[in-house]
């Protein structure tokens, strides 16, 4: 990318609705407020709607909700009642909480479910259609922080969700590409079709107004009696009665039993500061903190960002972090997973000390997981919320792919997710992402799948200081690293860190993935003398960041220029 556009783009980044007026700023500076707080979401209207929770009182946790449920709306590519997700939660007195409402394999899920009778994995049958939705935990995961931490009835944070779903909003330039880009998958179921696109079939274009009366029936019910109308209730009704026709799993059954868990979240650090994010079935915070521990050893700073000797030592830990990955990391209610092993800084110094023994790159298959265990059984949205009492959260959640399944429930105007697809369909053969699994990570009834979702918080003294997190499958770990690395290793501004160029490495396949303008000639040159191979590709992530500055009683809040989903 030429230095103008990239300008541009980051001049685009603060272009970012917080309250009704919109408002600008220069290149690489971050939006202000030094009032109630800030929310960054993907979308403005989901910004507005969290700003005047804040604004009239309500806390983080209260902002957070209603942006889940204005997201449900307006950016219908991901954000869900009918996924599932991950929250990290900080109080204002001190407490840090991980809420997992990840969605769950039904009952009627089992290990070969996706193979064929040679036991080869079927292509594309965990992607698309019925039988690759897990029963969804949104509508629970909504409720059980309100319940916990909020302030504010449930009725009147989705009011504005539910007002917008029956009047409808204007369809971005991005969300109309994303109806054309995912057309062929979701044409061909009937419901889909009615909700999504026009009464001749066609796609709604940039500008034109998309109307969801079904979803705005759905919420209210949802607002009226509660998530137990979505478990238990008509809604429920509604997702089996599909699910029966299309020869789904999801039973009732499956709905009344679902449970958002309360966990405890990771936590390590990184040069003075506390890293809070988000533990098992998330794999995302366990290995940003595994890779922060490798590169803790080394003068980042003095190195440089995206230097040729900063890139090997983060690629080369990323390697390392994502083998481990593949082998031990799935649900903790079913298999055991050494988390406090992973992030073990001696095992980082171990880890350290072999990465800088070799000059040049270190083949994969000469990488295996680290740990001596025995065995043992991308389409995302992320939003930042935090308020001026203290409290701040951190969301990440999901249908997966891009419109998740494909399948929107008849009567009730939501799409289905196909999270059966993150788990190991079979031992070895890579998902969506590419990401390869093990056994850990394998079907079973009731079990939630492997994530890499990483919502976290970073922390000063016990205070909150930033927020962060970002879709994007497996590169959500490399994201969401790369901005923690640019505001603490290279003292960047939040904007600055987000609109950074950024790489990824994930173990297998075995390559460096970069944005465009990512590396300056040279320093491509000195990575491939050392034997990377170097892949340009689409733009990583959707990063949502808050930065507080105590001193200066100042939020500092930025969205992503990129936006890939």
């Amino acid at each position: 990318m030429k230095k103008r556009s990239k300008g541009f783009l980051c001049l685009v980044l603060a272009i970012i609705m917080l309250v009704p007026q919109l408002l600008f700023a220069a290149a690489y500076e971050p939006v202000k407020d030094k009032g109630t707080g800030l929310v960054m979401s993907t979308n403005p209207l989901a910004n507005e709607v969290g700003k005047k929770v804040l604004d009239d009182g309500g806390n983080a946790i209260d902002a957070a909700v209603a942006v889940g449920y204005m997201l449900a709306v307006v950016h219908p590519s991901a954000g869900n009642i009918g996924g599932g997700g991950f929250a990290l939660i900080h109080t204002k007195d001190g407490k840090n909480v991980a809420l997992d409402f990840r969605e769950m394999a039904p009952a009627k899920a089992q290990r070969d479910m996706y193979l064929d009778k040679e036991k080869n994995v079927i292509d594309g049958l965990s992607v698309t259609g019925h039988l690759s939705a897990g029963v969804p935990g949104t509508v629970k995961g909504m409720s059980a922080m309100l319940n916990e931490y909020g302030t504010k009835p449930l009725k009147e944070l989705m009011a504005p969700a539910i007002k917008t779903a029956k009047e409808g909003f204007k369809l971005t330039k991005r969300q109309a590409e994303t109806f054309v880009e995912e057309y062929d998958r979701m044409i061909k179921y009937p419901s889909t079709k009615k909700y999504f696109f026009k009464e001749n079939g066609d796609s709604y274009k940039e500008g034109e107004l998309l109307v969801q009366k079904d979803l705005a029936k759905t919420l209210e019910r949802i607002a009226n009696k509660g998530p137990s109308d979505f478990y238990r209730g008509e809604t429920a009704e509604l997702i089996v009665k599909d699910m029966k026709k299309n020869n789904g799993l999801i039973t009732m059954e499956d709905l009344a039993n679902y449970k958002a868990i309360w966990r405890e979240p990771v936590k390590g650090t990184y040069r003075g500061y506390d890293i809070i994010s988000m533990c098992p079935p998330s794999s995302g915070g366990t290995h940003i903190i595994e890779i922060l521990n490798i590169m803790e050893n080394a003068d980042i700073n003095k190195m440089g960002a995206l230097s040729s000797d900063t890139i090997k030592l983060m690629v080369e830990a990323e390697r390392r972090a994502y083998a481990d990955r593949s082998e031990y990391m799935g649900d903790p209610d079913f298999v055991k997973v050494p988390v406090d092993k992973l992030i073990d800084k001696t095992y980082a110094k171990n880890l350290y000390n072999k990465i800088i023994k070799s000059p040049n790159a270190i083949s994969s298959k000469d990488v295996k997981p680290g740990l001596n265990l025995p065995k043992e059984s991308d389409q995302t949205t992320h939003y930042s919320v935090m308020d001026s009492m203290g409290n701040a959260v951190s969301v990440t959640y999901t249908i997966n792919w891009t419109f998740g399944s494909g399948c929107a429930v008849e009567g009730a105007g939501f799409l289905l997710n196909d999270e059966m697809d993150d788990f190991s369909a079979k031992a070895g053969v890579p998902n969506i992402y590419g990401a390869v699994g093990s056994d850990a990570n394998s079907i079973e009834a009731g079990k939630r799948p492997l994530s890499s979702m990483s919502p976290t918080l970073i922390l000063k003294d016990n205070d909150v200081v930033m927020v962060v997190g970002s879709p994007g499958g497996t590169r959500i770990i490399t994201t969401v690293l790369q901005v923690i690395s640019n505001v603490i290793d290279h003292k960047m501004n939040i904007a600055e860190a987000v609109c950074q160029p950024r790489f990824h490495m994930q173990w297998l396949p075995d390559e460096i993935r970069v944005e465009k303008d990512t590396l300056v000639k040279d320093v491509r040159e000195k990575l491939e003398k050392m034997g990377y191979k170097i892949k340009v590709d689409d733009p990583m992530g959707d990063v949502n960041a808050i930065y507080y500055d105590k001193e200066n009683s100042t939020f500092y809040g930025t969205k992503d220029p990129r936006t890939e989903f």
